[in-house]
């Protein structure tokens, strides 16, 4: 798969299948996440992988789930849910750069995940607090994001948004879209 293809055809995974994913492919995301850009090339996120299947569990219980199909699109324990984590930390003093890393950083994670047939889901939405306190860290460290990845049991749909109405919905089907821009409306010739 080529880069544009695979930048087109990622999608946000919330529904999982529930296998277990392989040690060696969470390593992989990781792996290809040091190799992001960042701030004075400081390389200060390391990497919990969560994979522990009663701390998957309790980490899962902080999240929220993509509000504007909820809860028809909130994954269930058991059901649909992640089987592993990856939770981004960084120095509890971190600079201002680290949200611009971590975005490179967890974009090379997708992408390296969507490449070997997992998917995704990136948190903001989820208690740093709880979560740190599950993984043990101590404070000269604090968790930033979680990112859940495993066998996608789903397949979102993009298409142009039309208006600027950028809000995913479900279809009759069950099918999430997700509205996306036309190029022509983000861009400024200058």
């Amino acid at each position: 798969m080529d880069f544009s293809e695979l930048a087109s055809s990622r999608r946000t995974i919330r529904r999982f299948k529930q296998i277990p994913v392989p040690d060696t492919e969470l390593r992989h995301i990781v792996d290809m996440a040091r190799y992001s850009s960042c701030a004075s090339n400081k390389q200060p996120i390391r990497y919990a992988v969560i994979r522990d299947g009663e701390l998957v569990k309790a980490v899962f219980e902080t999240t929220r789930w993509a509000g504007l199909v909820a809860p028809r699109r909130t994954p269930q324990w058991g059901v649909n849910a992640p089987l592993a984590f990856i939770a981004l930390t960084i120095p509890a003093d971190a600079g201002q750069f680290i949200h611009a890393d971590a975005g490179a950083a967890i974009q090379s994670m997708e992408f390296a995940a969507w490449e070997r047939g997992l998917g995704c889901c990136w948190f903001a939405s989820f208690s740093p607090e709880k979560v740190q306190e599950l993984i043990k860290l101590d404070d000269s460290r604090k968790v930033l994001y979680l990112v859940a990845v495993g066998f996608p049991d789903e397949t979102p749909a993009t298409e142009d948004a039309i208006d600027g109405n950028v809000a995913y919905y479900l279809d009759d089907a069950d099918t999430l879209h997700i509205p996306k821009l036309p190029a022509d409306e983000i861009i400024s010739w200058l």
